[in-house]
């Protein structure tokens, strides 16, 4: 038979049910505000400022750093002349000339060109088949109610502005309107930017082959909207190519469709369990990521927990270390240099961790026991997936201003545009001169496209 319970025990369990219902509730409160602290924001919404910030401007001393100025112009397009007044402005005085000396002036041209084609048309003597003429300035064989076009190059600055840039489509036509007179509406951006991805299609199968023949690979995803529901913007940085696809789920079957499960490569990514899948290839976590969360175990410890993060950052800092070290040719690694570390590594994780965040990431180290130290084997190997983070920053950013895309025509555009720009980018070619060309090109057999990953 039990026990009566007494009425003062009653009180003191429900007020322990209480107060350990209130510790969640704060803890789970205390976690969310260090996840947003720890997101991307806008610089105004990091916290208070710093009691004692960095003076503004130059460093003074050998650190002050050499001054820059403007190179003189290659070429001169117009030349004004600047004449003495006929009088001194103080004394009225004659003035005499002693020298001339030069300035030179960069600007931009407010007034757009209007060009008119005169396109002639006729058939063939043999077949009948009608035909017509094609500029190489032009961008579509279209007439009548469509022949009033906007230009390669204003089509180029159009899609750069927004896709690059982040500008919304009202702010496209806002900025060609006030600088350049050109009227422009919002359809006509969209219509435009679709158009240009269109073009570019094949330059993105060219870049998925390349990523695809790629001896090493960095991964990354991030948030995305399609039409106000939730995707996952993917991002794969190869040796020469960068490309971004959009697909509804996090996980790595947008990689798989891309390069196969038997790709056999170097994939580095930030030790997300997905791309496991891939068991062919050499895989490298991020180790960024691990002193992230190493770091904030530590600032919350006390006590002898602060042990186990302290030697995780130890270890994983050490490592790093020496890997640069010799790439700067100040030190060479030896043939066991990884084995060593990984059984430093075994030695921490085989320990039990009484904390339970502590716990998570001895876990997560331990599933992914081989992908922590490969670039010590391979020091061409990036110990972290930072070239994936850079890639998918100006995403983030602009994200930030427009949200996403709102069909799922746009988001393909944004993939093919995106990676067509970067990959351009990081071939240290001017992105608006190829989008120009490649309008201009496209259905032109005369005019050949321009090379995209050949000509590097």
């Amino acid at each position: 038979m039990d026990e009566p319970v007494c009425h003062g025990c009653r009180e003191l369990t429900k007020q322990v049910a209480e107060l350990r219902a209130l510790v969640e509730e704060l803890t789970r409160k205390l976690e969310a505000t260090q996840r947003a602290g720890k997101r991307q924001a806008a610089p105004f919404s990091k916290g208070p400022p710093k009691p004692e910030p960095k003076p503004n401007g130059r460093k003074a001393g050998d650190q002050h750093g050499r001054h820059a100025h403007r190179a003189t112009p290659e070429r001169i397009d117009e030349v004004h002349e600047a004449p003495l007044p006929p009088t001194c402005d103080q004394c009225r005085g004659t003035l005499i000339e002693d020298d001339v000396v030069e300035q030179f002036q960069t600007d931009i041209p407010r007034q757009p060109i209007i060009r008119k084609f005169r396109i002639h048309r006729g058939h063939c003597a043999c077949c009948g088949r009608k035909t017509q003429g094609r500029h190489p300035l032009q961008t579509s064989d279209a007439i009548g109610a469509a022949a009033s076009q906007i230009g390669p190059e204003a089509q180029a600055a159009a899609t750069v502005m927004h896709t690059q840039f982040g500008l919304s489509y009202g702010k496209v036509t806002a900025l060609f309107l006030m600088l350049f007179g050109i009227t422009l509406s919002r359809g006509a951006g969209a219509r435009i930017n679709l158009r240009t991805a269109n073009r570019l299609e094949r330059d993105y199968d060219e870049i998925l082959k390349d990523v695809r023949g790629s001896p090493q690979i960095a991964a990354d995803e991030t948030g995305w909207r399609i039409g106000g529901q939730s995707a996952w913007l993917h991002v794969w940085v190869g040796e020469r190519s960068t490309a971004y696809a959009i697909d509804p789920h996090r996980s790595a079957d947008a990689l798989e469709r891309a390069i196969g499960l038997d790709w056999s490569g170097v994939l580095s990514h930030d030790g997300y369990a997905t791309y496991d899948r891939f068991t062919e290839a050499v895989h490298q976590s991020c180790l960024a990521h691990v002193l992230r969360r190493a770091k904030g175990l530590l600032n919350d410890a006390t006590g002898m927990a602060k042990r186990f993060p302290a030697q995780v950052i130890d270890l994983v800092g050490e490592a790093i270390h020496r890997r640069n070290e010799h790439l700067a040719g100040r030190l060479v690694l030896r043939d066991d240099e990884r084995e060593r570390f990984d059984e430093r590594l075994r030695e921490l994780l085989v320990r039990p961790r009484g904390v339970p965040e502590q716990a998570k990431l001895s876990n997560h180290l331990w599933n992914h026991f081989e992908q922590w130290f490969g670039f010590l084997f391979d020091p061409r190997i990036e110990p972290t997936n930072w070239l994936a983070e850079q890639a998918i920053r100006p995403a983030v950013v602009n994200r930030k201003v427009w949200g996403g895309n709102r069909t799922t025509v746009g988001a393909e555009a944004q993939c093919i545009l995106m990676s067509v720009f970067e990959t351009v980018r990081r071939g240290v070619r001017p992105v608006l001169d190829y989008v120009s060309e490649s309008l201009k090109a496209f259905g032109n057999r005369h005019r050949p496209k321009p090379a995209l990953l050949l000509t590097r």
